[in-house]
């Protein structure tokens, strides 16, 4: 049978600006221009990897201070602001 379950944690998260500030603060590594063409993005570095980064992305910080990239789109549709 399923069941739906609720996330009862409260997590901390803040939109990502690409401004030096928040880059210090995570550790964000800034790759590129590639030999290809791309431009530059960033990468989050996680427990489980590097995770790609865009401005406007959130940063959340779980409960043993991990950090994780939710789309803006995502976010606003599974989390509300409790402060």
């Amino acid at each position: 049978m399923l069941h739906k379950y609720k996330k009862i944690v409260p997590i901390e998260a803040e939109q990502f600006d690409g401004s030096i500030k928040q880059i210090a603060r995570y550790k964000v590594h800034i790759v590129g221009p590639t030999s290809w063409g791309d431009a530059s993005y960033f990468l989050l570095p996680t427990k489980e990897g590097n995770m790609k980064l865009n401005a406007g992305d959130y940063i959340a910080t779980g409960v043993d201070g991990e950090h994780w990239v939710i789309a803006p789109e995502i976010f606003e549709k599974t989390y509300e602001r409790v402060d």
